[in-house]
């Protein structure tokens, strides 16, 4: 017995590799469950205050086919602008707040002289005066899902 090992053959070799070969596809299998689990978190977890993990199950991903509401404020919660479309006259300051609990932004989309928030931290405000007669379209720049429409009238 050299080595302490048991002479057994070419059937013990056949047990060692069939041992191997398990051992390796478990490594396989464990690799793909903790990959998965880490794509899930990541996907998940995509807010800005360091907050455990949540998932936004929620469908309301704005389409702005709601009829304009008249207003100058807007809210910001459930990652989604509320009223999604506002109607206004010129020379109207509007507000958005972030009720959320996540960092988002008011983004003009359409290269027009329209609010550009820079990073909102939850509870924080940002005003803008529409000066100008047209529709404005707006994002978050974070969750470009949040979608908002400003109509200002004469």
């Amino acid at each position: 017995m050299p080595h302490g090992l048991p002479v057994c053959g070419a059937d013990c070799s056949l047990k060692v590799e069939e041992t191997m070969r398990r051992s390796m596809w478990a490594i396989i299998a464990a690799v793909v469950v903790v990959g998965a689990g880490v794509g899930i978190w990541l996907g998940v977890s995509h807010n800005n205050n360091n907050s455990s993990p949540t998932m936004n199950m929620n469908s309301q991903t704005n389409t702005n086919n709601a009829a304009p509401v008249a207003t100058d404020k807007v809210s910001i919660q459930n990652f989604a602008f509320s009223p999604a479309s506002i109607t206004v006259k010129k020379g109207t300051t509007v507000t958005w707040t972030n009720s959320d609990s996540v960092t988002h932004t008011v983004t003009e989309k359409d290269a027009q002289t329209g609010p550009n928030s820079g990073d909102l931290a939850p509870g924080e405000s940002y005003s803008f005066t529409f000066n100008k007669v047209g529709t404005y379209h707006y994002h978050c720049t974070i969750h470009t899902e949040m979608l908002g429409t400003v109509t200002v009238t004469n």
